[in-house]
């Protein structure tokens, strides 16, 4: 696997670091889509295995795993080799405590999403010949029948909840139009597309039957995954101090501070609360999505300029953030920006900012308030965190000084908390107006809600429309905004609470490495961005140790 490294630090030959490599040959074995879309070589062609015998092996394997990593002492090891010794045990010990949820029978998009990201990600970085993509999506399309029929025997009514039926059924009509139709365009040659024609119509075929599956289940399980895993997925996978009551409080706490900042800053604006003046400043939206795209590219260049200009952190050689409409397959099931790094074991630097276009059948009504989600003034701050110092800027920088290990293995407590933390670098340095920074403050506090409802539904102590209606009411969102956005929380436990929660640690690490002189505010960016994006515990030790 190293050898298709390009850049990053050589973790060199120690045993740890033997062992590490051996279990990545293993990991990229067992997921050749995400291999691929990693830039490893020899892998885009295969969707990988999803019979129950595979689940069952890969729960054993993780075990096996966990006991000879755990087995190497501390004595005689690096600090790096501590750390990434300890990086793959805290990923391991999450899908350990995850195995009894058992998603592969509860969750559709464990099937759904290697099949649609495996064939997107070919396209989207161009790493080889058209020719030889061409050949790649039709092979990996070939195998969507299976996969999905898979799927298909193995989710339970019993266990599937009604909004996770819900998704899965808007991603299968989003992917038998971009397997029919999208993908055979994305070559020039008639034979490619020929082919590619032919091996979509069968995928096509393989969402409907799916959606015919999923249709006549009468699902009946709970998204809900129970305090106890949460708390146990914060410790463990997540090396953080805390459990999920602990986690609520603080962001209720957050919430709180937030609203009174936000109410102070709202009357100098001369509105009566700042939900009000979020429904002023909301009316200067786009009036349509290639009006929000070219803004957004505006935005972008603007966020870029500022930093070069205010020299905020070290700006990767090379690097390029494209800002492009979101995928088709992904618009029913995320509505709000998000962003795909280049692939970390190829040179390429560049990166997509993906601008939320809705998705097929959206009203009038709902177009709306999706570009009042997406005002101009909020823009400074979402293209912040998506491109500028945010995720663009980070994972390109990390790319060429984290160790291999730390580009396959990653947690949204940093990637996120990065993000949101690069808003508020933004912020202090004077990049907002009055009103993009009252919208900064909304992401913020849309994020402290976040960490509030996440941690109740999954608790018990919420329903899923209590959540929405939480959203919606102590958020500027939407409604349908608030909608989309609790879905999601309901399929992907613990991350919705990653952001607010990564920014805070950051803000504290960094408050602890200006204390005790190690550098200064800029130095901070570009030498905890370094590390990759690392359990937040091992993200301190890190920084702080100069690592």
């Amino acid at each position: 696997m190293t050898s298709n490294r390009l850049g990053g630090r050589d973790p060199g030959g120690s045993a740890v670091q033997a062992l590490i490599r051996e279990w990545l040959d293993e990991e990229m074995a067992e997921a050749p889509t995400r291999a691929s879309a990693l830039g490893l070589d020899g892998y885009d062609e295969e969707l990988g295995q999803f019979s129950v015998s595979d689940f069952e092996r890969r729960a054993r394997a993780a075990r096996s795993w966990e006991d000879r990593l755990e087995a190497l002492p501390d004595g005689g090891l690096s600090g790096d080799d501590v750390i990434d010794r300890d990086l793959v045990l805290s990923a391991l010990r999450g899908r350990i405590v995850m195995e009894d949820w058992e998603a592969w029978r509860r969750d559709p998009s464990v099937y759904l999403d290697p099949c649609l990201n495996g064939v997107f990600s070919l396209f989207l970085h161009r790493l080889r010949p058209e020719a030889e993509l061409a050949r790649a999506a039709a092979a990996r399309m070939r195998q969507v029948p299976a996969v999905l029929a898979a799927a298909g025997v193995q989710l339970d009514a019993d266990l599937l909840s009604p909004i996770m039926k819900e998704r899965a059924l808007g991603q299968c009509a989003a992917g038998a139009r971009y397997a029919r139709d999208l993908v055979p365009a994305e070559v020039a040659d008639a034979t490619g597309r020929a082919d590619l024609a032919a091996a979509g119509a069968e995928a096509g075929d393989a969402f409907d039957a799916l959606a015919g599956v999923l249709g006549n289940l009468d699902a009946k399980g709970d998204f809900a995954l129970g305090e106890e895993s949460y708390s146990r997925l914060l410790r463990k996978r997540e090396v953080l101090g805390f459990g999920a009551a602990e986690l609520q409080a603080r962001g209720q706490a957050a919430w709180d501070d937030l609203d009174a900042r936000m109410t102070e800053l709202a009357r100098r604006l001369g509105d009566e609360s700042w939900r009000e003046a979020l429904e002023r400043i909301n009316t200067h939206r786009p009036a349509t999505p290639a009006e929000m795209l070219a803004s957004y590219q505006e935005m972008t260049e603007r966020c870029r300029s500022f930093l070069v200009e205010r020299d905020l952190v070290t700006m990767p050689e090379g690097e390029e953030c494209r800002v492009v409409p979101s995928p088709v397959f992904q618009r029913p099931v995320l509505a709000v920006a998000s962003y795909a790094a280049p692939p970390p074991f190829k040179p390429s630097r560049t990166g997509h900012f993906f601008v939320p276009f809705p998705p097929e059948g959206t009203t009038a009504e709902q177009l709306a308030q999706r570009m009042a989600t997406n005002s101009l003034a909020a823009m400074a701050t979402i293209t912040a965190h998506e491109a500028y110092p945010g995720h663009h800027w980070h994972l390109v920088w990390s790319q060429d000084h984290a160790p291999a290990v730390r580009s396959v293995v990653r947690t949204p407590y940093f990637s996120e908390g990065w993000a949101l933390f690069a808003e508020a670098v933004m912020a202090e340095a004077g990049f907002f107006s009055d009103d993009e920074l009252l919208s900064h403050l909304d992401a913020r506090i849309f994020r402290a809600a976040r960490i509030v409802v996440d941690t109740s539904l999954h608790s018990g102590e919420m329903t899923f429309d209590e959540a929405v209606e939480h959203m919606y009411t102590h958020t500027g969102l939407s409604q349908a905004t608030a909608y989309a956005e609790v879905s999601r929380y309901c399929a992907w436990p613990t991350q919705a609470a990653s952001y607010l929660t990564g920014a805070l640690e950051l803000e504290r690490i960094r408050e602890r490495y200006l204390a005790a002189g190690v550098g200064d505010a800029r130095t901070y960016n570009d030498a905890v961005a370094a590390t990759g994006s690392l359990p937040l515990g091992l993200a301190e030790r890190a920084v702080m140790s100069g690592r």
